[in-house]
């Protein structure tokens, strides 16, 4: 029982909490890109210019569909499976894990695409990157304080 307590009491018990609400965050970016393609509507560029370059291109779609609605799918499952770790489903903490690896990959595709491919960068675009990198760090923070910090940690 006292091991169970400690569990409780680690920061690391807290990681699927915090990357629930860092899925949100990357859920809404990407419904809310989702909605701009869909509609034809202009997103404004405040910080940098280069979102409708990206994100009128060729790489803004695939098969028809556009590439914000894949990583809303992506967010959404990384969120249901965060919550469901937090409640204690180890198996959805894994599969969390294994998500944000391939997450992270596609992302970095992206950001190869929009450097060297379309020579621009979209700010929404940028943040979703951001998002993703924290997903998949706190996955591999989870499997550090696991092996090395922890072992008796179980998420």
């Amino acid at each position: 029982m006292d091991d169970e307590l400690a569990e409780q009491a680690s920061p690391a018990s807290k990681l699927p909490i915090i990357a629930v609400m860092v899925a949100l965050i990357g859920l809404a970016d990407s419904v809310y890109l989702t909605v701009q393609h869909l509609t034809a509507a202009p997103v404004p560029c405040s910080i940098i210019s280069g979102c409708e370059t990206v994100l009128t291109s060729a790489y803004a779609e695939m098969a028809g569909v556009p590439t914000a609605a894949f990583g809303a799918a992506a967010y959404f499952a990384a969120f249901s499976l965060a919550l469901l770790a937090a409640f204690g489903n180890r198996a959805a903490w894994m599969l969390f894990g294994v998500l944000s690896i391939g997450m992270a990959a596609f992302t970095l595709w992206l950001l190869y695409l929009q450097g060297f491919v379309i020579g621009a960068f979209c700010q929404f675009c940028l943040i979703s990157a951001l998002t993703t990198f924290v997903l998949f760090g706190i996955a591999m923070l989870s499997k550090f304080w696991r092996r090395v910090v922890s072992p008796s940690f179980h998420f």
